[in-house]
């Protein structure tokens, strides 16, 4: 027997999960059962990630204890770093997101990685970990190689967000940069069950191993309607210009039904709570940038007030992400590769939970075409 949901699963509640939720009406998500923004202003990157896999926030003596043994998991396995440099010409024009989903495979198969179906819970805990603590090595080493720079290793003795900054540009980061950062890392690490979460789970569910799973979620998160849309806010920003052209770009876009990117949510109908904490880091920033985004903001919710009434749009997570990670130093084509960062670690803990449910997702689809069976014509 089948049963008929909305287009995209909108809404449809397929398991059920401790790791998290959003809360869209009230404009509030949270991970376990802490809010996701209080974690980005209190807590490291590393007590979030102990939180997500091992279940609790740690003590102080747990977190630098989880951090050191992170941070042994970053350098590549020489096989993997051999390769690095194929990867990165091969993925020349399309960037860093398509060199990690052959980067991570690669490194899952050199680590070697086995079915998580095959494994015990502790031993998938320890392959997830190893990719959380890669991805960022990988990401970086991607993209300065297709700078024609050499990669950067991983420093032991800063935090995941520091030690991300200091690998893509061989300098350590301003403390200030490396916070931001870090805030936003942590901000981003799960958001329910999003297109890339679901895509790794179902995954999972096959008892494909860690590597295989994440590769699913990275390829989802690549698209420009889900992870693709920090740098393209900002190229809005660059499009606008200055703030006398605000009210005309964005009507005639509106009225020609095209998507203002960096507003609107699937899910939130009031304001993105992760878009307003990047807000107030913006503003600690300050200058032209914030100033001219806290506008366009301003006058693009006013104009989508008075031209959808009824529906409420207002900015979401990639339009302050892609003007603090400018501020912050970081290139536009590692923008959304920065969301995986975080992701990765959502991605690990729900993959984890899928893999103790020996359940394969199996779903249906209803079939519209010519009614069969037809007669197979002669050739």
């Amino acid at each position: 027997m089948t049963a008929q949901v909305p287009r995209g699963l909108a809404g449809v509640v397929v398991t059920e999960t401790v790791l998290g939720d959003v809360r869209g009406r009230e404009g509030f998500y949270h991970y376990r059962e802490y809010s996701a923004v209080e974690l980005a202003a209190t807590r490291t990157f590393e007590d979030v990630w102990h939180l997500m896999l091992e279940g609790s926030l740690p003590s102080a003596a747990e977190g630098a204890s989880f951090a050191r043994r992170v941070a042994a998991l970053r350098t590549l396995p020489d096989d993997v770093r051999a390769a690095l440099p194929a990867i990165a010409r091969a993925s020349a024009a399309s960037g860093p997101m398509s060199g990690l989903r052959t980067a991570l495979s690669l490194t899952g198969a050199a680590a070697g990685f086995r079915p998580v179906y095959d494994l015990t819970a502790d031993e998938r805990r320890e392959d997830a970990l190893l990719a959380g603590a890669v991805v960022p090595t990988l990401l970086a080493a991607l993209y300065r190689l297709g700078q024609g720079l050499e990669p950067v290793e991983p420093r032991a003795d800063l935090g995941h967000a520091a030690n991300y900054l200091y690998m893509l540009s061989g300098r350590e980061p301003a403390p200030e940069h490396a916070r931001a950062v870090e805030r936003y890392l942590i901000s981003t690490i799960d958001h329910g069950f999003n297109a890339s979460t679901f895509a790794g789970r179902v995954i999972a569910s096959t008892g494909a191993d860690v590597a295989a799973c994440l590769v699913g979620g990275i390829a989802a998160l690549s698209g420009p309607l889900h992870g693709g849309a920090p740098s393209r806010a900002l190229d809005t920003l660059d499009a606008i210009g200055t703030p006398e052209r605000i009210q005309s770009w964005v009507r005639e876009r509106v009225l020609a039904g095209d998507r203002i990117m960096g507003f609107g949510h699937p899910v939130y109908r009031t304001e993105d709570p992760r878009s307003r904490m990047l807000r107030e880091i913006a503003l600690g920033f300050g200058g032209p940038l914030v100033e001219f985004a806290v506008e366009v903001e301003r006058q693009v919710e006013a104009i989508l007030a008075e031209l959808k009434p009824g529906r409420e749009l207002h900015t979401n997570v990639e339009f302050y992400a892609g003007v603090v990670m400018e501020q912050c130093g970081l290139p536009r084509a590692m923008f959304t590769p920065t969301f995986a960062v975080a992701r990765v670690v959502g991605w690990t803990a729900n993959i984890l939970e899928q893999a103790a449910d020996s359940k394969i997702i199996r779903p249906a689809a209803r079939y519209v075409g010519p009614p069969p069976p037809v007669p197979v014509p002669a050739a």
